[in-house]
């Protein structure tokens, strides 16, 4: 069980982690993420995507796939995206002891330099988000694709998105073998939908999330991503 559109009485418990974007800008603004790449059967396909609608997004990254894939991760940087870390390998945080939790994200960072960060399954423990919000921009999302769960369609997955996301939003997708189907299908349509409503697809950063982050607070959420 997961949530399509994550409800605001959660993202005003928790305003230490950024949900969706507050843009001062004329044109409403749609900020799509892309979680456990980089790898090579769909990454590339999807920085190619973007490409075809002057689109720019972020991708968190498993640092493992980092080490193995080196020059895919150079080329989405270089076609003017941003990275994120997502820990080494891909760890469940309500499932691990802070400290190798917190090694592993360190790790990670050796491959990722990045201050953005989102913890795999959105699951951080209190204690966790305590620690790395010193560190870290941590990033969540206003919306889930579902393009990880093999119950849904691909209409499903856009379905859910076209529904959900408006300006400011922080739309979730994956670029991994579980998601690519559906992200295959989806994307373009996706792209084409927004820009078509003029929307602009811009990538997060850590200037951009400072600029409206709330005061911390200390606290803990699931919001299921993917297994």
């Amino acid at each position: 069980m997961y949530l399509v559109k994550t409800p605001r009485l959660v993202q005003k418990l928790l305003p230490n982690f950024h949900w969706k974007v507050t843009s001062s800008t004329d044109a409403p603004t749609i900020y799509l993420t892309f979680d456990d790449g980089p790898i090579p059967q769909i990454t590339p396909w999807i920085v190619e995507q973007l490409a075809a609608f002057n689109a720019k997004a972020t991708f968190f990254c498993v640092g493992n796939n980092v080490r193995k894939y080196p020059a895919i991760v150079e080329a989405t940087l270089e076609a003017g995206h941003t990275i994120g870390n997502h820990t080494m390998h891909h760890l469940d945080g309500w499932q691990s002891d802070n400290m190798p939790y917190f090694h592993d994200v360190r790790h990670c960072a050796v491959q990722i330099k990045s201050s953005l960060f989102r913890p795999p399954y959105g699951r951080l423990k209190p204690s966790q988000a305590q620690f790395l919000q010193r560190h870290y921009e941590i990033v969540m999302w206003d919306v889930l694709s579902g393009d990880f769960d093999p119950e849904l369609t691909p209409e499903d997955c856009f379905q859910n998105v076209i529904r959900n996301a408006g300006p400011g939003s922080i739309a979730l997708f994956h670029d991994s073998l579980k998601a690519e189907q559906n992200v295959r299908n989806i994307l373009p349509r996706i792209l084409a939908h927004y820009a078509a409503l003029g929307y602009r697809f811009e990538a997060l950063t850590p200037e951009l999330l400072t600029q409206t982050a709330a005061d911390p607070v200390v606290a803990g959420t699931q919001l299921r991503t993917a297994s």
